[in-house]
C-alpha cells in the first residue's frame, strides 16, 4: 500500500466517521460545526479526485455560505432547542427512517458500482471542440457554452430566492435593510480580521474569477470569495447591510442574468443561434459575461446569508 492509498482511506474514513458524527449530534450547533467540517473534508476529497473546481466550489458553497446560514439558523432557534429535543420519536419510526436511508444509500451505491465500464461519455466530443471557445478549461467552456442555458438558470435561481427571503419580512420594514444596526466602536479579533483578511481576499477572488477561463476556477468560485469578504465585513460590523431598495443592490443582482441573456439573445444576429458565440469572439463573450456574474454571485449570497429587512427604510 502506498502513502497516498493509506491517506486516501484515512480520508474516507475520516468523512464517514465526522458524517456519522453530524447526524447522531444532539444539539443544533454541534451538528452545523459537524456539517461545516464534513463539507472542508469533502473538498479534498476532491481535490483528491483531480477535481479542483468542484473542490473550490465545495469549500466556499457547501461549507462556507451554507456553514453560516446553518449557524445563524440554529442561533434563531435556540430557544426552541430543548423542547425539540425532549420529544423523541418513537422505536417503530426510527427504525423505518433508518431502513429508509440504507435502501436509498444502497441504491445509490449500486447505480454507480454497476456502471458499463468503460461508461458512456461525451467528454471526446467536448475535448474536440474546446478551442472553438478560446477556453483551455474543460469546466468552464461546459457551464458557459455546452450547458449556457443551464447555468443562467442557475442564477436566475439564485435571485428568486433573494426575492423569497425578502419577502418574508413585515411590510412595515419592506425596503429597509436586514441585520443589526452597525455599532460606533470596533474592537475585537473579528474587526481585525476583517480588516486584515477582506483586502487580500478580494485580491484571491478576482484572481480565481480571471484564471478561470485557463485553469481551475471561475465566476462562481470567484464570486462566493468575494461574497465571503463581504460576509465577514458585515459580521465585523465595519459596514451596514445596505437596504435593498437601493438600486446598484438590485441591478448588481440581476446583472449577470440580464447581460447572459442579452448575449445570448445577440447570438441570433451575429452566430447561429440563441447562446451561440461568433468564431473568434467566444472568449472575450464568456470572460465579459463572467464578469458580470461573478458581480451577482458576490452581491447574492451576502442578501441570502443576511435574511429578511430588519430595520424599516431610512426616511
Amino acid at each position: 500500500m502506498t502513502v497516498l492509498q493509506a491517506l486516501d482511506i484515512g480520508l474516507a474514513a475520516l468523512v464517514l466517521a465526522v458524517a456519522g458524527w453530524t447526524i447522531v449530534a444532539r444539539e443544533a450547533f454541534a451538528a452545523v460545526v459537524g456539517y461545516v467540517a464534513y463539507g472542508l473534508l469533502l473538498s479534498l476529497v476532491w481535490v483528491r479526485l483531480f477535481a479542483v473546481d468542484v473542490a473550490l466550489t465545495e469549500a466556499a458553497i457547501g461549507s462556507g455560505v451554507t456553514g453560516v446560514l446553518l449557524i445563524s439558523a440554529a442561533a434563531r432557534l435556540r430557544k426552541t432547542e430543548a423542547p425539540a429535543t425532549d420529544e423523541r420519536l418513537g422505536a417503530p419510526l426510527r427504525l423505518l427512517a433508518g431502513t429508509v436511508c440504507a435502501v436509498v444509500a444502497a441504491a445509490l451505491a449500486a447505480v454507480v458500482l454497476l456502471m458499463p465500464d468503460p461508461g458512456s461519455t461525451l467528454a471526446p466530443e467536448a475535448a474536440q471542440h474546446l478551442a472553438e471557445t478560446g477556453l483551455g478549461n474543460p469546466i468552464t467552456a461546459v457551464l458557459i457554452s455546452y450547458r449556457a442555458f443551464d447555468t443562467m438558470l442557475e442564477k436566475v435561481v439564485l435571485i428568486l430566492a433573494v426575492i423569497g427571503v425578502w419577502s418574508l419580512a413585515p411590510d412595515r420594514y419592506w425596503g429597509g435593510a436586514p441585520g443589526p444596526q452597525r455599532v460606533a466602536r470596533h474592537e475585537g479579533a473579528l474587526a481585525f480580521l476583517a480588516q486584515l483578511l477582506a483586502p487580500l481576499g478580494i485580491v484571491v477572488g478576482v484572481h480565481i474569477f480571471w484564471v478561470g477561463a485557463d485553469e481551475p476556477g471561475g465566476a462562481f468560485q470567484g464570486g462566493a470569495i468575494l461574497a465571503a469578504m463581504w460576509m465577514i465585513v458585515m459580521m465585523a460590523r465595519l459596514v451596514e447591510a445596505p437596504s435593498i431598495s437601493a438600486l446598484w443592490l438590485r441591478l448588481t443582482l440581476v446583472a449577470g442574468p440580464v447581460v447572459f441573456l442579452a448575449i445570448g439573445v445577440l447570438g441570433f444576429a451575429v452566430a447561429s443561434g440563441f447562446l451561440t458565440y461568433p468564431t473568434g469572439f467566444a472568449k472575450p463573450l464568456i470572460l465579459f459575461i463572467e464578469a458580470f456574474m461573478t458581480l451577482s454571485i458576490a452581491a447574492t449570497l451576502p442578501m441570502l446569508v443576511m435574511g429578511p429587512p430588519s430595520r424599516p427604510p431610512r426616511p
